[in-house]
Formats: C-alpha cells, sequence, structure tokens
C-alpha cells in the first residue's frame, strides 16, 4: 500500500505549481517511457488511470489489443529540479500498466516484481537491496552525438586534475538528492571517463525504481555538461567495463534474516539457503541480469567482472561476495550484473532464485578462497565450479531450460524477450565488424 494518498499529491501539487506531470514507465528491455500531462488532468490519473497506445511500445501489445492504462504509483511523485519553475514546475509518476478490464498487464515489468515480493511475503519476507551502478562518461562532437572519447584518463579514487568529472558527478548527486534518493558515495571508476554513484538500500520496489530514475537524472545532468553518459556494459575495448553489484538481504518482522552472530561469517541458514539458490539459477538469470550482446564483453576474466559461479568471504572473483559486516548489515553481493538490464526484471528473478533456495533448503557449495583466475581447468572442476554463459543465446537458451525463472517471467516476457535477443543476434551475426576488416581483410 502506498503511505502517500491521492489527495497528498494533488495537494503537493498545487503547492509547488506543478503544471506538467511525466507518467513513466518501464517497456520490457527496462527503456523508461512516459506519458505527458497537465496538472489538470492529474486527479483522473490518480482515480481511473490515463489510457496510451500500448502498441505503439515494442514488445507491449498488438494493434487489436491496444489499450492500455497508466496508474500512478503515489508514492513516486516528486520534481524534477532541474527543470525551470516560472511557468510551473515538472513532476513525475511511475507508473503500473494495467489492461482496460482492470487486471494487470501481463507485460509490466514493475508487475512481474511485484508478484515475487508477494510471494516473499506470504513467506514472512521482505527483501532490501542496495546497487552500485557504474557508468561512462563521453564527449560529444561538434554535432551533439556521442563518441566513445572518455572525458577524462582518471583511474580508481583519483582526484583531479586526472579525475574531471567531479562537477558532472556532484550535479548528478545534488538532483538524486532532491529526489528524495540518500547518495552515500561517489567516486571515479577503474576505466578512463568512468564512474560509480552508490545511494542507500531500499525496499526492492523502491530501488528499482531509483535505479530507473538515476540513470534518467545521470543522462540528463551530463547532457546538460555536453557530456554522454553511458550504461553500455562494455563500450571500450582492453578497458574494465561497467557493472552493477546488487546487495541483497531479507528481513522479517523487521529483523535481517540474513544475520547469525554464532556463525564465522555471520550468515544465517536463510542466508545459506539464498546463496544456494542464487547459485543454481545463476546461469539461467544472467540472460535477464546481462541481456546485451555487449554485456558478454565485460564477463571474461582479466578485467574485474565475475566469470565463475561460486561464493566467497575472501575474494572478489567469486560470482557472490560477502562483505564484512553484521547485523542488519548483513547481506550478500551479485556481482554479475550489468547496468543494461531491466531494473524491475534483474531484481524479480534474483529474489525468485534466492526464495527457491530457502524452500528447497539448497545447500551452497564450499565457499573458494582462493583466487578462481588462476584455478586450472582440472582444479575447477574437482571444485565443481561452471562459468556463466559465454554470450546472450547461450544464456537465453539455459533461461528457457529453467523452470523457476521461466515462472517468474511468465509466457508473455518470456516470449517477448527471447524474441528481441533473437532479433538482435541475427542482425549482429549478419555484420561485418572493425576487427573482422583489421585481421582478414589484407591478409586474405
Amino acid at each position: 500500500m502506498s503511505s502517500r494518498t491521492k489527495e497528498d499529491i494533488l495537494s503537493m501539487a498545487e503547492e509547488n505549481n506543478v503544471k506538467f506531470i511525466r507518467l513513466q514507465f518501464s517497456d520490457i528491455l527496462g527503456i523508461v517511457k512516459n506519458v505527458a500531462i497537465t496538472r489538470e488532468q492529474l486527479t483522473v490519473a490518480l482515480k481511473k488511470g490515463i489510457m496510451f497506445d500500448g502498441s505503439s511500445i515494442d514488445g507491449f501489445a498488438r494493434i487489436q489489443e491496444s489499450d492500455m492504462y497508466l496508474r500512478p504509483d503515489p508514492d513516486t511523485f516528486c520534481l524534477f529540479p532541474w527543470r525551470p519553475k516560472e511557468n510551473g514546475s515538472v513532476a513525475r509518476l511511475i507508473c503500473d500498466v494495467y489492461c482496460p478490464d482492470g487486471t494487470p498487464f501481463a507485460g509490466d515489468p514493475r508487475q512481474v516484481l511485484k508478484n515475487v515480493l508477494k510471494e516473499a511475503r506470504e513467506l514472512g519476507y521482505s527483501m532490501k537491496v542496495g546497487p552500485e551502478p557504474e557508468f561512462f562518461l563521453f564527449e560529444n562532437d561538434e554535432e551533439g552525438n556521442p563518441t566513445v572519447i572518455p572525458q577524462d584518463k582518471g583511474g580508481y579514487f583519483d582526484l583531479s586534475p586526472m579525475d574531471q568529472a567531479q562537477d558532472t558527478r556532484r550535479n548528478i548527486i545534488l538532483a538524486l538528492e532532491k529526489m528524495g534518493f540518500e547518495v552515500e558515495t561517489s567516486h571515479h571508476e577503474v576505466a578512463p571517463g568512468q564512474h560509480e554513484i552508490d545511494f542507500k538500500y531500499a525496499d526492492a520496489l523502491r530501488t528499482a525504481d531509483n535505479i530507473g530514475t538515476f540513470k534518467f537524472v545521470t543522462k540528463t545532468m551530463a547532457s546538460e555538461q555536453n557530456l554522454h553518459a553511458t550504461f553500455m556494459p562494455k563500450p571500450i575495448a582492453g578497458e574494465n567495463g561497467s557493472g552493477m553489484h546488487v546487495h541483497q538481504s531479507l528481513c522479517s518482522n523487521g529483523e535481517n534474516v540474513f544475520y547469525d552472530p554464532d556463525d564465522k561469517l555471520c550468515l544465517s541458514k536463510t542466508a545459506y539457503y539464498y546463496i544456494g539458490g542464487l547459485l543454481k539459477h545463476a546461469r539461467a538469470f544472467t540472460a535477464i541480469t546481462n541481456p546485451t550482446i555487449n554485456s558478454y564483453k565485460r564477463l571474461v576474466p582479466g578485467y574485474e567482472a565475475p566469470v565463475y559461479v561460486s561464493w566467497s568471504s575472501a575474494n572478489r572473483s567469486a560470482l557472490i561476495r560477502i562483505p564484512s559486516a553484521d547485523g542488519d548489515g548483513s547481506r550478500l553481493e551479485l556481482r554479475n550484473p550489468d547496468p543494461s538490464a531491466n531494473p524491475y526484471l534483474a531484481i524479480a528473478v534474483m529474489l525468485k532464485a534466492g526464495l527457491d533456495g530457502i524452500k528447497n533448503e539448497i545447500e551452497p557449495p564450499p565457499e573458494v578462497v582462493k583466487d578462481i583466475y588462476h584455478l586450472s581447468k582440472t582444479e575447477k572442476e574437482e571444485l565443481g565450479i561452471t562459468s556463466l554463459p559465454g554470450n546472450i543465446m547461450e544464456a537465453v537458451r539455459l533461461m528457457l531450460e529453467d523452470k523457476v525463472i521461466k515462472e517468474t517471467l511468465g509466457n508473455h516476457i518470456l516470449n517477448k524477450f527471447v524474441q528481441a535477443k533473437q532479433t538482435k543476434w541475427k542482425e549482429y551475426r549478419s555484420q561485418v565488424h572493425s576487427w573482422e576488416l583489421d585481421n582478414y581483410l589484407e591478409i586474405y
């Protein structure tokens, strides 16, 4: 249930002289869409929803069943702090998508997450999520088109003058804070032009909303500096890619159920079962957490991204890391997701996998303390360590073999998602890439 009422929103809109409200929602690929309404239409939107043409959104509906409704979530109301207020402020509301008969639309990613959260509640759990999204800042060319020229040549935790993006990061953070975010840290990442801004963990649905907002705000603030912000996982060959490590825990009656002070890692049996579920389904849900062809250019050895299905409290080459924390801070960190993922679907499949581990008491294998990158093939086989998929189509195949992940997505999103990946893969395979020309054109 929302903590704000419809009357609260109408009052806030009037107090802040709001003229336009952007009704935002996510398509299946995680791209934020919006419909703008005036304040005069806000009462209708909050009461009945606003109709839109679903057939115009890729993967939503066919022409003959195109009418859909956006129903705003009152808790997501906030102002766009960068918009001028002289002639009226601009606000936004994140929406759920409904069919004309009043039922939730099966192709709405936000509803998919809500469904899994409901299952968790029935088991007595709520989920807390803290993401670490990374991104690149690139220069634009003279015509305003994005390049892959980094804004700076800085490295991990560098200061100015090597880190020339401090002002841009500051503007992003100030805008986020005005929109209700609690930003914890920000810094330059390993690659030139690469950055990370971490905001405080929250309930799973709110975090998924926040990830979409974060990406939108980051791109907007960068464009005001004549820069292009991209969450593409691997835009520069030979450099680290951008990940989105996801910290997660479960609570029951306000208590962190992952915490056990008597365990050497301060993890409860529930936490271990959750880890077991994540490891069991990791290869299948990678299609969702790493959904682009480019995602798999990041998931290769040598660039800090995890490749192997394992867990550890002692090294960062494992898929799941256990941060040094206890009490309310007890959690696990899943390290393979990247910021191109649809946050609603990604969090949904992670939670569903973890709940499967809890319900079926799936014990994880022993933790791997050694650096997995330096283990031989035989050593990895002896430890039962498998690899994440090597490309998006292998990931899709593994997803289609996993009943739990398919059930999470539902037939509509599953089918549309697979069709989209097949189409992109066909396009990719038919292209002649610059690497091929560089290596083969003169020789052959």
